[in-house]
């Protein structure tokens, strides 16, 4: 019956649906690599002096948004109310 058993597991086949999977996953890193590393989608980049703007306050002005300043911090913050770490009580000797 020992014998039955390994017969079975040397001739058996299936494994098409791995195969399948290797395949798809294969070919969806080539094509992201494609489409994002492609000739076509190279960086625009402009220098500096022919920016429109200096400034990201400028640039959202003159799109029509308004800008606000943050509110300020409290000058002096509340202790936060957890332990305080403790010290080792051994320090790292030193070499």
């Amino acid at each position: 019956m020992a014998k039955d058993l390994a017969e079975d597991r040397l001739n058996r086949h299936g494994g098409a649906p791995l195969k399948v999977a290797i395949a798809v996953a294969v070919f969806g890193v080539l094509g992201m690599l494609i489409v994002t590393h492609g000739l076509w989608n190279q960086p625009k980049v402009r220098p500096a002096v022919i920016a429109n703007y200096s400034s990201t306050g400028e640039a959202a002005r003159a799109a029509g948004a308004q800008v606000m300043p943050t509110e300020p911090k409290l000058q002096v913050e509340p202790e936060p109310l957890v332990p305080k770490p403790v010290h080792p009580v051994n320090p790292a000797a030193p070499r």
